[in-house]
C-alpha cells in the first residue's frame, strides 16, 4: 500500500501523488488545450511543457482578462528563515517568465513575521536579516525593477493591515484549524497569518483603486492559504486570485522536497562554492545499478534519479537533449558518474553567474523595495 502523503504550507511528507492532490485540493489540471492557448503568447516554458507547473485555479479567466486588455498582477513570496536553495529559485524563474511574457507587475512578499511566529529558534531581527539576504537572490534572477515591488511584511504593514483585519474578520478559527491542522498549541500569530498572506493578492487593486486580477505562481503546497483567500475575496470587493501550481523540486537524496536546514547536504544553496556543489552532486541518489557491467547490461532508472530530476525541473531546458539523457540511461549507454559530471557543469555555470549577479544586486536593492 502506498505511503500516505501530507501536503500543507507547513509540512510536506511522503511520496506525493500529484494527480490525487488535484482531487484533494479541488484544482484543475493544465491540459493540452490550455497549453496550446498559453503558447500563443510566446514560447512555452519548459516547466509548462513538462508538466512541472501542472495545476491551476482560474487560469483561463486570467487569460481572458489579459485578452480584454485589462492585464493582471503577479504575486509570489518567500518565508525568510535561511539561505536560498535551487528549489526556491525554480518557481521564481517561472515567475520571471510570466513577467516577461505578459509584462505583469510583480508583488514579492517576504514574510519575516510568519517565520518568526513559526520558528522558535529565529528572532524577528534574524528573519528580517534573512529577508534582505534572500532579496539578493530574487533580484539576481533579472526581474524588471520597474515592474517588481519587494516588501517585508513588518515594513509594509501600515499599507496591509486595514485589509488584513477585514480579511481576518471573515475567516473562522475552525477554517484555519481544518485547512492547516492547527491545534490549541499554535500561537495566535500563526492563526492570524493567513490574513496577512491574503493582502498581496489585492495590492495592485489597492494601488490602482480598481479591481485588478492577480495570478499566483507557487508550489502546490501553498494552495491552502489561497483557497481561504478565494473564499473571502469577493466579499472584500476584489477578484478571486488565480493560481498556477508547481510540483515540488526533490532533493539530491531523491523523493522528498528540498530542505533549507534539516538536510543541507542534499540541498544546493545559491551561495555554495564550487567544491561544495561538486561534492553534493557527486553524492546524489541515482537510479543506477550496483556495477558498471550491470548498468551497461540492464540500464539505469532515470524515473527515480535525482540527477535526472534536476535536469528535468531546471537545468536542461532542451527537450531533445533531456530525452537523449533519458534513453541513454535506460539503454546503459551512460554511467551515473558521467551524468553527475554533466549536471555539475550546468549547475556550476548557472551558480557562477547567479553569484556574480547576486553581488551586484546589493547596489540596486532600493530600486525594488517598497515600504510604508
Amino acid at each position: 500500500m502506498p505511503e500516505e502523503f501530507v501536503v500543507t504550507p507547513y509540512q510536506v511528507t511522503g511520496e506525493i501523488d500529484y494527480d490525487l492532490l488535484i482531487q484533494k485540493f479541488g484544482t484543475k489540471k493544465i491540459d493540452d488545450g490550455l497549453l496550446k492557448r498559453l503558447g500563443k503568447y510566446g514560447p512555452l516554458h519548459h516547466m509548462l511543457r513538462r508538466g512541472i507547473f501542472y495545476s491551476h485555479r482560474d487560469l483561463e479567466w486570467i487569460l481572458n482578462e489579459y485578452d480584454k486588455g485589462h492585464g493582471f498582477s503577479l504575486y509570489t513570496g518567500r518565508g525568510p528563515s535561511g539561505p536560498i536553495h535551487l528549489g526556491h529559485l525554480m518557481p521564481w524563474v517561472f515567475c520571471k517568465y510570466l513577467q516577461d511574457t505578459f509584462k505583469a507587475k510583480l508583488w514579492f512578499q517576504l514574510t519575516d513575521d510568519e517565520k518568526f511566529m513559526f520558528y522558535d529558534h529565529l528572532t524577528l531581527e534574524e528573519t528580517r536579516k534573512w529577508g534582505y539576504d534572500n532579496a539578493l537572490d530574487i533580484i539576481a534572477l533579472g526581474f524588471d525593477p520597474k515592474l517588481t515591488n519587494i516588501f517585508l511584511d513588518t515594513e509594509y504593514i501600515k499599507t496591509m493591515y486595514p485589509t488584513a483585519i477585514k480579511a481576518a474578520k471573515k475567516i473562522n478559527f475552525s477554517t484555519i484549524r481544518a485547512v492547516f491542522g492547527f491545534d490549541n498549541s499554535n500561537n495566535i500569530g500563526s492563526i492570524f497569518f493567513t490574513s496577512i498572506q491574503t493582502v498581496p493578492c489585492f495590492l495592485e487593486s489597492m494601488e490602482q483603486k480598481k479591481k485588478v486580477a492577480c495570478l499566483i505562481p507557487c508550489g502546490i503546497d501553498q494552495d491552502p492559504h489561497f483557497r481561504i483567500t478565494r473564499d473571502i475575496a469577493e466579499g472584500l470587493g476584489y477578484y478571486k486570485p488565480a493560481l498556477i501550481h508547481a510540483k515540488l523540486m526533490p532533493s539530491l537524496s531523491g523523493g522528498e522536497k528540498m530542505s533549507t536546514s534539516s538536510k543541507a547536504d542534499t540541498t544546493v544553496f545559491t551561495t555554495d562554492d564550487k567544491k561544495t556543489v561538486k561534492k553534493k552532486i557527486g553524492n546524489a541518489f541515482t537510479g543506477g545499478r550496483v556495477s558498471v557491467e550491470e548498468q551497461k547490461k540492464l540500464g539505469g532508472n532515470p524515473d527515480i534519479c535525482s540527477v535526472h530530476a534536476y535536469n528535468t525541473y531546471f537545468f536542461e531546458p532542451d527537450d531533445e537533449k533531456l530525452a537523449k539523457l533519458y534513453s541513454d540511461c535506460r539503454a546503459g549507454r551512460i554511467m551515473c558518474g558521467e551524468c553527475k559530471q554533466l549536471l555539475f557543469e550546468k549547475v556550476w555555470k548557472f551558480l557562477e553567474e547567479h553569484q556574480r549577479r547576486r553581488e551586484k544586486a546589493e547596489d540596486v536593492v532600493e530600486d525594488f523595495f517598497v515600504r510604508d
